[in-house]
This record gives structure tokens, sequence and C-alpha cells, in this order.
């Protein structure tokens, strides 16, 4: 095949891509050959610093097409007619490992949805879970230190794990997840996704109703075994990239089932009463039973990207990105999000990542941003400031026409910490594990949970015991297998 002149990133012609200038045959470099010197400087930086979590992902181009009415929920014209389309790109990921780490890793999944939609990009940024390890975004830099690497060895450390998880009892519903087979799913096929955290809608009416998201896999849920995801691990550390790309290349497009379950604030109010439990806690699910999913739509994935580095890499997506018809809630993690992930991205990628291709908004964008690197959209000639209303701008409530939010309570920092129930749902997560999942789970388990100390396993078992009896007895059984008696 021939190949276009090579041109340097000015477009200039570059006479020899082969042979450096130089003083005579064998004399030193000339400083002059630019094209030597961009070359390498280019080089040099061809890494952006990786994303402290998620740093290992996949993503595609797809569609999202309307199934189910949801107009008297939400005014967000993405939803405004059954059969409507939305372009979307998805990243998947896994959370822990570094960006040459294994896809089978034992880990929870990303599974962060883009929509391109007529009035701005709108970021779904959730996981392969319901739940999460933690409530409150304060603690998350100290939780993903005890999933990197030891300060000193610079290795896994299974002690830093569960000393972090045995003395944070509300991480035991996610840790239950993870130690399940759930924790290395088959691919990124075959695991269903979740906005994780509850958003709200708003209608015409400008009524708030709350929500969480649920994509769930048409293509059957498949998880690898324990000793399959080490396998593979080995033979072929890109197991889940390989998968995701080959399919989409072959035809066969992956599709998810959207759907959302739906409550107002004072059926959150109703069952908080009756259960205890926070609404807007991320280590919590809100049951079907209580709150059935509604069919929104379909999500297809159809398209590979067609360059890694500019289309997976640089893409930079937030929770903060939502668009008129759609808002955030209490959660605290959230509130955390919505600061923490475009701050990474403006590090990571520079201060006007929006411009990207991948990251662009496919509607017209004015606003008075200007300069920083890579300001190619610079707004022209037009004025850079917003010209004041004097009179006031006569809008109400919080930003993209959401309703005032009521506030309750005196601020201040508050410590749910031996208050809250971290066990129920815990316990029938464990309870809805069939006997060899169940088994699985406490194999799983006892594998970290031997290399550490005996105070670090008392303090786990307590957890496993407070969510059902049979789940402590089960891990310590595995433990005695394993070698550690801890009767």
């Amino acid at each position: 095949m021939s190949q276009p002149p090579i041109t340097t990133a000015s477009g200039i012609p570059v006479a020899d891509n082969q042979n450096s200038a130089s003083a005579g045959a064998r004399g030193p470099l000339l400083l002059q050959d630019f094209h030597l010197i961009e070359k390498l400087q280019h080089f040099n930086r061809e890494r952006i610093p990786e994303r402290v979590v998620h740093a290992k992902g996949s993503g595609a181009y797809g569609k999202f097409t309307v199934t189910h009415d949801i107009s008297q929920f939400s005014k967000a014209k993405l939803f405004s007619a059954i059969g409507k389309e939305t372009e979307t790109f998805l990243r998947f990921s896994t959370v822990g490992g570094e960006k040459g780490s294994a896809d089978t890793e034992r880990d929870p999944r990303g599974f962060a949805v883009r929509f391109y939609t007529e009035e701005g990009n709108w970021d779904l940024v959730g996981n392969n879970t319901p739940v999460f390890f933690l409530k409150d975004g304060i603690k998350f830099p100290d939780f993903i230190h005890t999933q990197k690497r030891d300060p000193q060895t610079n290795l896994k450390s299974a002690t830093m794990m569960f000393d972090f998880w045995s003395k944070a009892p509300e991480s035991l519903h996610q840790v239950t997840t993870l130690f399940s087979s759930r924790g290395t799913p088959d691919g990124y096929r075959h695991m269903h996704g979740f906005g994780s955290h509850t958003y709200s809608l708003i209608n015409d009416a400008g009524e708030r109703v709350y929500v969480k998201w649920h994509f769930l896999t048409q293509q059957g849920i498949k998880n690898l075994s324990a000793a399959d995801a080490t396998r593979l691990a080995g033979e072929d550390p890109d197991y889940a990239q390989r998968d995701l790309f080959n399919a989409i290349a072959r035809g066969d497009f992956p599709r998810w089932t959207v759907s959302i379950q739906v409550a107002t604030e004072a059926e959150l109010a109703a069952w908080e009463q009756r259960t205890g439990w926070n609404p807007f806690d991320l280590t919590k699910v809100w049951p079907h039973g209580d709150f059935p999913l509604q069919q929104v739509g379909v999500l297809e994935l159809n398209r590979n990207p067609v360059n890694y580095h500019a289309e997976v890499e640089q893409a930079a997506l937030s929770p903060s990105n939502v668009v008129p018809g759609m808002g955030y809630s209490p959660d605290k993690m959230l509130q955390a999000r919505l600061f923490a992930y475009h701050d990474a991205q403006l590090y990571r990628v520079g201060t006007n990542h929006q411009y990207l291709p991948v990251n662009a908004p496919r509607c017209p964008v004015h606003n008075q941003q200007r300069d920083g690197a890579m300001a190619f959209a610079n707004g022209g000639a037009e004025q850079n400031y917003h010209t004041i209303q004097a009179g006031g701008s006569g809008v109400r409530g919080l930003g993209n026409g959401e309703p005032a939010l009521a506030l309750d309570g005196a601020a201040g920092l508050y410590d749910p910490r031996g208050t809250d129930d971290d066990f129920t749902q815990a316990g029938n997560l464990f309870r809805v594990l069939d006997a060899a999942e169940q088994q699985a789970l406490f194999d799983n388990l006892a594998g970290p949970l031997s290399q550490v100390s005996d105070e670090i396993i008392q303090r786990q078992l307590g957890h496993f015991d407070k969510a059902d009896a049979a789940y402590g007895a089960g891990v310590r059984a595995a433990l005695k297998k394993k070698g550690r008696n801890v009767d």
C-alpha cells in the first residue's frame, strides 16, 4: 500500500524520515534538524498521565433508542419520542489496576456512558455493581490507596485492603459482590451496568423524581471462575478488550436494556421510615419489590474507535454532565464525584479537553471560557465576557431548570458509623447466591484473608457473622483449608 508523504505536525513535507542531519557522515547531529527534534519531543510526551482509577479501559460507539415513554418524568429531549435515537460512547474499565494490568482481575468494572444529545452531553458514570464500598467521598483517596501498591514494597497488599474494609463495615455489601463470581465477569458484554448513584429527573411541570439507572445485558450474564480468571490473566491479559472489539467488528453488536427505578421524595421518605435505610446511600440498593424497574430503551454498541488513544484514552466523562430534565441527588459520594471527575480530566487531559472529538458535544457551544492549552476553538473575535443583566435573570431554583431542593438540618460533620445498618443488605445478597456461588465466595475471600493478621481476620469475620451466620462460618471453614485456624 502506498503511504502519503511524511510531514511535520505543521504539515511541512519531510525529505528523509530515516536519517538525521549530521555534521559530516559520522559527525554530531544538528539542532536545526527540526523533524528529528519534533519527533523525539512528541515521543517523550506520548503518554498522558494514566487515570488513578479506571486506568485500563475499552470503548465503543453506539446508539440509544427510546422504547418506552418517560416524558412524564423528564423533559430531556433525548426521551421525547419512542424510537428516537441518540449517539453514544461507552467506556468499560477495571478500577484498581494500572493501565497494563489484566482485564480479568477481581475488581469492579467501570460502565461509563456518554449520550451526545441535542442539548449537550449527558454522562452516566457508573459500574457493573449497583453499590459501592463507601458512602462519603472524603474516604475515597484512602480507600483507593489500599487497592494500589504498598509504599515500601511496591506490591499489592491484602493487609492494606482488609485493614480498611474491616474498619469500614459499610463496605461489606460491595465486598460481598466483589468476592462472589460477579467480581470476575466474562468480558464486558456479559455484565450489567448501573448508574449506581441516585439521580433525579425533572418534567415540564418542574416536578422532580429520583431514579436509579440499570443497563441489563441482553447477552446474558457470564462470569469467570477464579481459576479461569487467573489463567486468562497470563494467557490473554487483554481478554475483555479483544472480546469487545472482535464482537463489534464481526457485527455481533452487544445490547443492554435500559431501565430505571423511580420514586418521589415522599415515597423515599416513607421507605426510609420503614427500613431505616438512607435512599441516597451508595452502599444500599433500592429493592425491586419496593421500586420495580421501568424500561426506557435499548443501548447498542455498533462501532469501534479508529484510534484508541484519541477516542478511548482521552475520553473524559464526568457525572456533572447532565442535560435539562435531569439532576443530581443528596448522595454524598455523587456530590464528591461531581467535583472530582471533572477536576481529574482537567489535570490529566487538559483545560480544553471538551474540544477533543470524543468529548465534544454534537450541539452548538457558546460560553466565555478562553485560552489555556489546546484552545483551538477559542471563541474567535466574540466578546469574552457575559453581559450582566442589571435587572436580574429571573431564574429560580437550581441549574438546568431544576426546581429548588429543600434542605434540612444544620451544616456540620455527621458520622453515621455505629448507627447505620451496614449488614442486612449484604446478608440479603449472600442469601440469594446458590450453594456453589456461596462456596466460591468463601474460597475467594479466604485467599487474600489468609495473608493478613489474626486481628484483621477477626474484625472482618465479625462483619460476615452480622450479615449471616452461615456467611461467617463458610469463610472460617475456607480459611482452615488455607491453614488459618481462626476459631
